[in-house]
């Protein structure tokens, strides 16, 4: 452990050289050129690493590379993504830079920073290690997280039930870097209400408007958020009607939902699912249900623990954290393989304006 400390702490400047060019590739989820610019930038990185294997993995809409250090034993999975929430052109007015020990950048901390780490990880385990004495590690980079990981979803779960374990190099949580022992699962409905339109002042009664429905189902809907089961229910977007002279015939209701269990979840879904007309005259249509499931608590014990243990081997300790986000680690806590998060950088501005990751690594 210590060799591998050390072989890291004298390549930190090099550390955040790579992660200052990982972030002037800009690689926002809806742009597959940039996309796959980026991977374009990451395989020779990966080819850099003595001994490993690089596979990038087609995709019109954009690729994922895998990168494959061979050992003794089923491998640990390590998962990161290249995609950003920035779109393109956001370092015309948010240049990379290097200020009192963080860098600042879009998609710095969010996460290139861990992907960075992750390729060090492997080039520190192929300098210091021999094939026999460490497992296969397989670093899996995917393109689509930000987007709730459609296309890439299948390959992460294949990829995790060959695994003993997945560690999620997504950002540690806070200043002191606790990893991520739990996530919400995420989820989203779209209720859609069906009235009658008709003339708002020649013959208003004839009508039924579908915006005072959605209003009632609204508020069942907010009631449902429950903070001590962890379980928030938002209406988040609204539409509806056509002109202030016409009964609305139609109105609808985007719909966001977080979970701390797989239980929750399904019972969630089934009160929503079973929204029914609060009066006459009126249709109720939903779609949509969990996106990500849950990582719950149990599924983590045992890592976190090895990582304390290991964390007091290097002289300081690590705690423990949750949030209400979900990341792809979600998916393999879900099927069953003991999974970790939050082993990326430390930092703040995932999603805003600061945008700033933590120097060390």
């Amino acid at each position: 452990m210590s060799a591998v400390l050390e072989w890291l702490t004298a390549r930190q400047e090099e550390m955040v050289d790579a992660l200052r060019r990982a972030v002037e590739i800009e690689s926002p989820s809806d742009h597959a050129a940039a996309l796959h610019r980026f991977a374009d930038w990451l395989v020779p990185r990966g080819r850099a690493v003595p001994g490993a294997e690089v596979e990038q993995l087609p995709d019109p809409a954009g690729p994922m590379v895998r990168i494959a250090l061979p050992g003794s034993g089923r491998p640990v999975l390590l998962l990161a993504h290249f995609d950003t929430v920035w779109p393109l052109g956001t370092l015309e007015r948010m240049p990379v830079r290097l200020e009192d020990g963080r860098l600042y950048g879009p998609g710095a901390f969010d996460m290139k920073a861990g992907l960075v780490q992750g390729l060090y990880a492997l080039a520190a385990l192929a300098a210091c290690t021999r094939p026999a004495e460490r497992p296969p590690v397989v670093l899996l980079c995917t393109s689509d997280e930000e987007t709730g990981s459609d296309r890439s979803r299948a390959r992460i779960e294949e990829e995790a039930r060959r695994s003993r374990a997945v560690l999620v190099l997504e950002p540690a949580m806070g200043p002191e870097g606790a990893l991520k022992t739990w996530r919400k699962g995420v989820g989203g409905f779209t209720v859609e209400v069906r009235g009658r339109a008709a003339h708002a002042g020649g013959d208003h009664a004839a009508g039924r408007n579908a915006i005072v429905e959605l209003a009632r189902h609204i508020l069942d809907l907010e009631r449902l958020t429950d903070y001590e089961r962890g379980t928030t229910v938002n209406v988040g977007v609204v539409s509806g009607g056509t002109r202030s002279n016409v009964v609305p015939e139609r109105a609808v209701a985007e719909i966001d939902f977080r979970v701390m269990t797989v239980d929750e979840a399904e019972r969630l879904e089934r009160v929503i699912r079973g929204l029914a007309p609060h009066a006459e005259g009126f249709q109720v249509h939903v779609e949509g249900g969990l996106n990500r499931p849950p990582l719950e608590e149990r599924m983590t014990r045992e890592l976190f623990a090895l990582a304390q243990e290991a964390a007091r081997g290097l002289g300081f300790e690590v705690a423990a954290g949750g949030t209400g986000g979900g990341s792809d680690g979600n998916f393999t806590a879900a099927i069953g393989v003991p999974t970790l998060d939050g082993l990326g950088a430390v930092g703040d501005g995932a999603h805003g304006p600061s945008a700033a990751t933590e120097r060390s690594t």
